[in-house]
Formats: structure tokens, sequence, C-alpha cells
């Protein structure tokens, strides 16, 4: 009875469509020098890739900021670029790869104006 059970779970692990795209994700985005989002320390320089699911123009204290939310298939990450209304490639389904120093706001991580590079 407990190997069904344990069959059962394994199956709609694999039928989870989000479950199937993170897998895809974190194969994909794994490298020797790139840190999984769930697995970066703050305050220390990482290099991440992953895929851009949200692109938003908010003002921050009067500055354009333009925000990017970035996911690895292992957890999400808000990137800020301040004094950015658009930046040309970036937008929602774009891989890219970003470096810099994860900080914390209001216990959201984010990473402020960094590096990137499209894939």
């Amino acid at each position: 009875m407990a190997t069904k059970s344990r069959i059962r779970r394994t199956i709609s692990r694999w039928a989870s469509p989000a479950e199937a795209e993170a897998r895809d994700l974190r194969k994909t985005f794994a490298g020797s020098d790139v840190v999984a989002i769930a697995d970066a320390p703050s305050r220390t320089p990482v290099k991440l890739r992953g895929t851009v699911r949200t692109v938003t123009l908010r003002p921050r204290g009067g500055v354009p900021a333009l925000e990017a939310e970035l996911y690895d298939g292992t957890a999400t990450l808000t990137l800020i670029w301040l004094g950015r209304r658009r930046i040309a490639g970036i937008g929602p389904g774009r891989a890219i790869e970003v470096s810099g120093r994860i900080g914390e706001h209001d216990g959201e991580r984010i990473l402020y104006n960094p590096r990137y590079e499209l894939l």
C-alpha cells in the first residue's frame, strides 16, 4: 500500500506543469559559476541565471525604477534598475544572467542595478 502512494506522488510530481517547468529551469540555468536563487547569500557578490517573469515601471522616491521578477526554478528575486524606464531586451520570458549583491527590503530579496547579460 505504501508503494502505491509513493508511486502516485511521483507521478503527480511529473504531471504538475509548475513542477516540470521548475525542474527544466533548474537544469537549464545550472552552471559552475552560477548560484541558484534559493541558495544565493545576501550581501555577497553572486551570479544568477533565470527567466524574467514580469517587468514593471514603479517609481521609488520620485525616481523612475524598472522592476523585474527573476525566476530560476528554485525561487524568485526582484531586480531593480534605478533611473531606468525601459531596458531594450528585458521583457517577460527572456532568459538573463545577472550579477551583484542581494539585499533585503521589507522581507523581499532585491538586487539593485545588477549587471546583466541577455542569454
